[in-house]
């Protein structure tokens, strides 16, 4: 009779992104994902090649988490860009190794930054559309204009150099939509 497995696809996954989350996607290792999961590494191995196809799962668990996160985040404000703005910013201030793993890691399993921000939900389509019935005549444009400075932002409090509030942060944002309309 064949010993029935007790560590799952879900139990490993579960464990990687909260190393992952903790302690950034750099120390997830099959030792240490294994002690985490609360097994040996032959449970990992036997659902996995190799790491990287783990490492791959776990990517697309984040990029989930991530999509979860913009849709949950409060949408309040009239200008385009605004809001997914300050997910994206607040997100980089709350989940520093998570967004390093989706954001600014050059390993992103063939998928490009616009594609992880659009997300599932079409996030930046959406608000595109929502500059275009504004009036702006070149959506496109003005997103390229926003993401640089949205990025940037993000990428300054990952490294503890950005120290604006919610407030603040959200008054500079729709200063610069107004800037680049």
């Amino acid at each position: 009779m064949a010993r029935k497995e007790s560590i799952t696809i879900e139990d490993i996954l579960r464990a990687a992104f909260e190393m992952a989350r903790e302690e950034g996607i750099e120390n997830v290792t099959a030792r240490k994902l294994a002690a985490k999961a609360g097994c040996s590494t032959q449970p990992i191995f036997r659902i996995y090649k190799n790491m990287d196809e783990m490492t791959r799962d776990l990517f697309e668990k984040v990029i989930n988490y991530f999509d979860e996160y913009y849709e949950t985040y409060p949408k309040k404000d009239i200008f385009a860009f605004v809001d997914l703005g300050m997910a994206y910013i607040q997100f980089a201030v709350q989940e520093k190794n998570l967004f390093r793993l989706l954001f600014l890691s050059e390993k992103r399993y063939g998928k490009s930054l616009y594609e992880l921000l659009n997300g599932k939900s079409g996030a930046v389509k959406q608000e595109i559309a929502r500059a275009k019935s504004a009036g702006c005549s070149d959506p496109g444009e003005l997103f390229m204009k926003m993401w640089i400075f949205i990025h940037g932002a993000a990428s300054m409090a990952i490294t503890g150099d950005y120290d604006l509030n919610e407030v603040q942060t959200r008054e500079l944002l729709e200063e610069c939509y107004r800037a680049f309309v």
